[in-house]
């Protein structure tokens, strides 16, 4: 936290984060360079969305050209860059139809419209509840804490929106018997982040699935955090086989530039009519221009088979530092390169302390330490980061605190 005093140096900003004293000038790849010199391994990614590094040059190229032509058209005329996109997460997924927006809670938000307005279409006006598990994050807007039900997030912020349902995660008994004629969907994370990166098992998947087609509902990915070859495939889903009707998807889209979508399949989307729903900045030219750079990458060959093997050294590296370090670690959770320590300390400290040996990671409920590397990630740099964890636990070890 900033403490200056001087009114020159104060700070302006909303006090609403609690942010380390670091500031970064420049970054290639897994690295960060701050303005004191020091050179950070990033485990952060910016909360999975740099996912091809710092300054990658396609993603760069695509950004520069764009911006040398045109960076903003309203969605009143047809812009041929998000045409094309659409098309391709369309062909790569099992969805029909896609809708451009700028942040994972605009996605989500749409989401929860586009399930109570496909009912809506089929006159079902009551149905309209969305049903969610105790733990998720969907995002900061009212609505979308509402559907993740915290009461730390919704403190002072007035009533919980209505129309959302929290039951408790992966109890598939009460989700059932949470379905009532007011049930319009079920929306989910694959894995949850926030909350201490708990994976639903394929099987909880496919009841999941099973029910929603029993009852009429639609099924929900959040894919905020899972997708865009974050688990090692191009969304998580993917490797159930068991796919939703809707999803929501962004951070890593963009690799740093504000972009997100929702894909759906052509039944879903069928209320989606002229004016029901908009957006000024989604699908721009510029956002388009590097979300498709992005997708290039991913989807180029060989690039998502990379990416789990480089998973599967890191989860081998992470599961022996467990076994070296189990003072402070307990055990490694997660998919690809979403994964998470439990620690047996305050994540807070650990943080703290990887902070210190210039290792940026991210911290999540259940005190688990969030890992969240480049997908480019070097095998000399998943070395390095075991062995900045290494540090980490031995400054921890220090304090008996």
């Amino acid at each position: 936290m900033l403490t200056r005093t001087d009114p020159a140096e104060r700070d302006h900003l909303f006090p609403c984060f609690s942010r380390a004293d670091v500031s970064f000038v420049s970054g290639e790849g897994a690295w960060l360079l701050a303005d004191d010199g020091r050179r950070f391994l990033d485990f952060a990614t910016g909360i999975a969305v740099t996912g091809l590094g710092h300054g990658h040059p396609r993603v760069k190229q695509a950004l520069h050209e764009q911006a040398e032509r045109l960076w903003h058209l309203s969605n009143a005329v047809r812009i041929p860059a998000q045409e094309a996109l659409a098309r391709r997460l369309c062909e790569a997924t099992f969805a029909d139809r896609v809708f451009f927006s700028n942040s994972g809670a605009e996605a989500v938000e749409t989401t929860i419209k586009t399930a109570r307005r496909y009912h809506f279409a089929r006159g079902a006006t009551e149905r309209r509840r969305i049903l969610c598990f105790e733990g998720g994050f969907h995002g900061r807007t009212l609505a979308t804490l509402s559907a993740g039900g915290r009461a730390q997030y919704l403190e002072g912020m007035g009533p919980r929106t209505p129309g959302f349902l929290t039951v408790p995660f992966g109890n598939l008994q009460v989700l059932e018997a949470a379905v009532d004629q007011g049930a319009a969907a079920v929306l989910i994370e694959p894995i949850q982040g926030e909350s201490g990166v708990r994976a639903l098992s394929h099987d909880a998947l496919a009841r999941i699935r099973r029910i929603c087609n029993r009852h009429g509902l639609l099924l929900i990915y959040d894919e905020v955090q899972t997708g865009v070859g974050r688990t090692g495939h191009f969304y998580a889903y993917q490797e159930t086989g068991v796919a939703p009707d809707i999803l929501a998807t962004a951070k890593g889209l963009g690799n740093g530039f504000p972009v997100a979508a929702v894909l759906a399949t052509e039944k879903a989307a069928a209320g989606m009519t002229p004016g029901t729903h908009g957006s000024t900045f989604g699908g721009n030219p510029l956002a388009m221009a590097v979300a498709n750079a992005v997708v290039d990458e991913i989807l180029s060959p060989g690039f998502l088979e990379q990416v789990r093997q480089r998973a599967a050294r890191l989860r081998a590296g992470l599961d022996a530092l467990v076994e070296r370090r189990p003072e402070v670690f307990a055990e490694v959770r997660g998919e690809g390169l979403l994964l998470g320590l439990k620690c047996r300390r305050p994540v807070a400290q650990v943080t703290r302390a990887a902070r210190e040996a210039c290792l940026l990671t991210v911290g999540a409920g259940d005190d688990v330490l969030r890992l969240l590397p480049p997908l480019t990630l070097q095998d000399e740099e998943i070395e390095e980061g075991i062995a900045r964890l290494d540090r980490t636990a031995e400054i921890l070890m220090q304090d008996p605190a």
